[in-house]
């Protein structure tokens, strides 16, 4: 069994995408209780449970912030959560939703969100790493009011790329480059994680506005906590499963034609930052921007 699925893995890791096969939209989420797939990570006194736990809420205040972790790792899979970020003057904040494995050329998946002052938008920043490079920031002013309702959050990630959504817009595509040389987040299982912390010397205007301790605690609230992976132990190379999941299947290798479209209005209308088009940081483009269509 251990040998057919190595197999599939390499045959799937010889396809090259480039786009414009069929497509489809991800499965809609299925909505849970936080402790189905989640833990408390730390400062578990800051973290309350609504309506028996399907609504968690994070306390931030001067003493500490908090977080929580799914249970298992995954290798691959659909990953959402609904978020109701912090209201009112939220500035030197970070609340955080990302999947990361656990050593030292870690894989990682990023939404952060980037505190504001009262009145300015909330600026969204994704990340991409792979083995320990990340350096891939894109930031984007998002569209609506992300304190007044919840809305979600969500990632597809299977062999062939790493899809950002926010509800049902992508915001962002990490094509598998590795034939650019371009190494991809392929065998080593994560566990996702959220957390509410201070990052006020780096999360507002660089650093230059800070935390403004008297509107605490800080409250980001979340429900859904949808987890569709391959389960995985944190020493797996491959899913036991690959190639037999709805994630896997040729339909979600890429965006279709209407996705692409809303795409580019985010890249077109919302971004404030793409690294790929950062030349005095990066004077010669990283190779997969042209393929992510992001250049």
């Amino acid at each position: 069994m251990a040998t057919a699925a190595a197999a599939a893995m390499v045959v799937a890791m010889s396809v090259l995408l480039l786009g414009g096969g069929e497509a489809a939209a991800p499965r809609k989420p299925v909505d849970v209780a936080f402790e189905k797939n989640y833990v408390p990570t730390w400062a578990e006194d800051h973290i309350h449970y609504v309506d028996g736990g399907r609504e968690v809420q994070l306390y931030l205040d001067k003493s500490t912030g908090t977080g929580f972790q799914t249970r298992g790792s995954y290798l691959f899979g659909h990953f959402s959560m609904h978020i109701k970020l912090v209201a009112g003057d939220s500035a030197g904040t970070v609340t955080a939703f990302y999947l990361s494995s656990q050593n030292s050329e870690h894989d990682e998946i990023d939404f952060e969100f980037l505190g504001n002052r009262t009145g300015e938008p909330y600026i969204l920043q994704t990340n991409v790493f792979s083995g320990g490079k990340g350096d891939r920031e894109q930031r984007i002013y998002l569209w609506f009011d992300p304190t007044k309702d919840y809305h979600s959050y969500s990632v597809l990630w299977n062999l062939y790329m790493i899809a950002f959504f926010v509800d049902d817009t992508p915001i962002r595509v990490f094509k598998n480059s590795k034939d650019l040389g371009v190494r991809y987040p392929f065998n080593q299982p994560m566990k996702l994680y959220s957390s509410l912390w201070n990052a006020d010397d780096w999360a507002t205007r660089g650093g230059r506005e800070k935390t403004d301790w008297s509107r605490a605690p800080f409250v980001a609230s979340y429900r859904g906590f949808h987890v569709d992976g391959c389960e995985a132990s944190a020493e797996a190379r491959y899913c036991a499963t690959q190639g037999a999941r709805w994630w896997d299947q040729p339909e979600f290798r890429d965006l279709d034609a209407d996705q692409y479209r809303r795409l580019a209005w985010v890249r077109k209308t919302h971004t404030i930052y793409n690294y790929c088009e950062d030349r005095e940081r990066y004077p010669a483009m990283s190779p997969e921007c042209h393929r992510d269509r992001d250049a």
